[in-house]
């Protein structure tokens, strides 16, 4: 009986085995009303766009307007911004150096317009530079930077001209126009998001145009962008954002009409 009990225990398991796989179940029917795909909440908050192109919409935080550095701070020692608005603009003051914003930010879409002056003298790396640091993330030139050059009949390395990602990728292509014109940055950031540990979890990635014209595709990353040296990421959580009082012996650019936006 106990041997008959072990014989039907082992058909039982084969039999089990041996079952075919359960099948799969029809995929669900696809809607027939189309008011089953319609979205209506949350509804997106209105806002008033610029009344002409590059003007400030109604829900962007205005950073410079002409009139005031009330919105920046001398990054090394976090006094009042001292370089020099006069006629709607803001020209650097090499002097006092990097400026930087008191807001902190994590992903926004930044507007700012810049001029190299007519007459500018120098070349290459020697010639109207500076820079936007979408994060500043130390007192000298840390953090990630979209490169500011006069690159209008400039040669020098490709991943250091104008809307270069600094040392990390050149433009798609050169958008530059003549030294006393305005130059037009339109940015949109995305923040690295870091782990509690400090680990990368999704690195930073930025598009650019320049003068209305595309030349970052939703470039990834590999770091800070740094002068010598491969990239790396430092975590941070948000941070400012920062112009650069270069160096080098040309004359100082000017900057005019910044302003970002809040993403999410």
């Amino acid at each position: 009986m106990k041997i008959l009990g072990s014989a039907v225990a082992a058909s039982f398991v084969l039999l089990l085995a041996c079952q075919p796989p359960a099948r799969a179940q029809a995929p669900a029917a696809e809607p027939t009303d189309p008011k089953a795909t319609e979205q209506w909440e949350p509804v997106p908050p209105v806002i008033t766009p610029g009344n002409v192109a590059g003007a400030a919409p109604s829900d962007a935080i205005v950073l410079f307007d002409g009139h005031n550095l009330d919105q920046w701070e001398t990054v090394k020692d976090g006094s009042p911004a001292r370089w020099k608005v006069h006629d709607g603009v803001v020209t650097v003051d090499k002097s006092t150096g990097n400026i930087q914003t008191r807001q902190h930010f994590r992903d926004y879409q930044l507007h700012l317009e810049w001029r190299v002056p007519e007459g500018i003298t120098g070349d290459g790396q020697a010639r109207g530079n500076s820079g936007v640091f979408l994060a500043s993330t130390g007192k000298g030139d840390e953090g990630y930077e979209v490169q500011i050059l006069d690159s209008y009949n400039n040669k020098t390395y490709v991943n250091g001209q104008a809307a270069s990602v600094y040392k990390q990728a050149p433009p798609l292509v050169n958008a530059m126009r003549p030294p006393g014109q305005w130059q037009v940055y339109d940015i949109v950031w995305t923040a690295p998001v870091f782990a509690a540990d400090g680990a990368l979890k999704t690195p930073a990635c930025v598009t650019v145009f320049h003068n209305g014209v595309l030349v970052q595709n939703h470039r990834e990353l590999a770091g800070e962008t740094v002068y010598i040296g491969k990239p790396k990421y430092k975590p941070y959580t948000d941070a400012a954002i920062k112009l650069q009082a270069h160096g080098d012996p040309s004359p100082p650019i000017s900057f005019r009409n910044i302003w970002v936006r809040k993403l999410g």
